[in-house]
């Protein structure tokens, strides 16, 4: 098995997609039988802690922006000005009580000014749709995807997958594994369980006690668009996208 290295942004432009690699058939199968995918965008070296017990956002940021941008930044300055930013752009909480950390709208935002390219808030109803879209998009624009664990109270990062097939041109590709940065590492939570080591692969059942469906609200969140979500009840993940209507000579990813 070989598995495809992190590309830096100019690389990638150049042909990530094209390079992404696969495992070979095994011996004596037939022809043309599903092949396994894997791909990976970041390295052990972008895992950042997040620095206080509520800067899960601000540190997911910043482990998103290392990956993108590989060498980016950890010190905890950038940290607290990222979580800062994030909560700039959090609004309000609707029932009125004092916001500790920062919503996953301000993470999305956050992420696009300070040139991480574009993201938007997506739901799915079921834990196998959320990860096949965050591998779709992973592949897709060679940027890791946020997901909001503990019903809505914590952040961690998915950079990578393994799945049954290439998810951007198979549909019934099913993710088999994916790889978690938890910036709350190595002290998890009594109530959720640990948190997955930095870069490690864990499969659906395990990511599946921690990602759950955010708590139900009666309230919208904005998305990154011109369109809003309901996201209570739903698996909710800050996903990246290419903006077709962008200017070529503008980065999109």
């Amino acid at each position: 098995m070989t598995t495809t290295r992190r590309r830096s942004l100019g690389r990638l432009a150049g042909g990530l997609l094209a390079a992404l690699s696969v495992l070979a058939l095994l011996p004596g199968s037939a022809a043309g039988a599903p092949r396994a995918y894997e791909l990976d965008v970041a390295a052990r070296a972008d895992f950042v802690p997040q620095a206080t017990f509520v800067q899960c956002v601000g540190a997911s940021i910043q482990m998103m922006l290392n990956m993108i941008e590989p060498g980016r930044d950890r010190t905890a300055a950038t940290q607290r000005r990222l979580q800062g930013l994030a909560r700039t752009f959090s609004g309000a909480r609707p029932d009125g009580t004092v916001r500790k950390g920062a919503s996953v709208r301000g993470w999305a935002i956050t992420l696009g000014l300070e040139g991480g390219g574009y993201y938007r808030l997506v739901g799915t109803d079921t834990l196998d749709e959320a990860l096949a879209t965050a591998a779709r998009a992973i592949a897709e624009t060679g940027r890791p995807v946020g997901l909001l664990v503990w019903r809505g109270r914590h952040a961690w990062v998915m950079s990578g997958f393994q799945a049954t097939g290439d998810p951007r041109t198979d549909p019934a590709a099913t993710v088999t594994a994916a790889t978690i940065y938890d910036p709350l590492y190595p002290y998890g939570s009594k109530t959720w369980g640990p948190s997955p080591r930095p870069g490690e692969s864990i499969s659906p059942a395990v990511i599946g006690r921690q990602f759950v469906p955010r708590r139900l609200s009666a309230w919208t969140v904005p998305v990154v668009g011109p369109s809003t979500a309901m996201l209570g009840g739903q698996y909710v993940l800050v996903l990246p996208y290419v903006r077709e209507d962008a200017p070529r000579d503008v980065r999109q990813y």
